[in-house]
């Protein structure tokens, strides 16, 4: 194992349409959201174009791309090192993210059809499946999934794109609460899904300030945990 520490099959294939410098880009974007890549943990492009199967250049254009944006911190004299997020960086965005979500909640409400409200009790189906059998991976990408056709359902392209713009960031704090979050998470997305079943936009929006509300107050009560 190298000293960047990459779990066994943590590492995407780069399949090779496009770019390279957004292959790379996108591969190294997914080992920090999943925390394959630790916050504050050291990036060292040899060993990174290693796990890849690239040359430096890429990786070297990627962790700048990332730099930029916030996901990277590059330190003069000692290299890229994932960012470490602060409690006000996480309290801003899961803020933001709450005011999306119960928006998109009501306009669900209030457009979704019988095969939409179908997916939703599908994917909340295999995330309680997921819960049971304790695989946290799982857990995390289904409840975005589960999110994001809430998201589609509303039917408000701008909604969307801004939602769109956060997930990312969304998923990478979710991550380290999901097993805390655990079950009642899904309770809480088997009472959205009956509010916009119902069609009821007032009980699907607290629903989901609550929702986003409980996961934010966990994300900051998760050393304690």
């Amino acid at each position: 194992m190298l000293s960047t520490g990459l779990p066994q099959g943590a590492v995407p294939k780069l399949e090779r349409p496009g770019p390279l410098r957004e292959r790379v880009y996108e591969a190294l974007l997914e080992l920090i959201t999943t925390r394959a890549l630790q916050p504050g943990q050291h990036l060292v492009e040899s060993e990174l174009a290693g796990h890849l199967g690239v040359s430096r250049q890429p990786v070297r254009e990627a962790l700048q791309r990332l730099n930029t944006e916030g996901w990277v911190d590059l330190r003069p004299a000692q290299g890229a090192f994932v960012h470490e997020p602060t409690e006000d960086e996480a309290d801003q965005l899961l803020t933001v993210r709450t005011l999306l979500e119960a928006e998109a909640a009501r306009l669900a409400a209030a457009n979704a059809g019988k095969t939409g409200i179908t997916t939703l009790e599908e994917l909340c189906a295999k995330g309680e499946q997921a819960v049971a059998d304790g695989d946290v991976e799982l857990v995390v990408a289904t409840n975005a999934a589960f999110h994001a056709k809430i998201m589609e359902l509303a039917g408000n392209v701008v909604l969307g794109e801004l939602a769109g713009q956060v997930d990312r960031r969304v998923r990478w704090y979710y991550r380290p609460v999901a097993r805390q979050r655990g079950e009642q998470s899904w309770i809480e997305h088997r009472q959205l899904i009956a509010a916009i079943s119902n069609r009821d936009e007032a009980r699907a929006t607290a629903v989901m300030r609550a929702h986003t509300e409980h996961t934010r107050e966990t994300y900051h009560q998760r050393e304690q945990a």
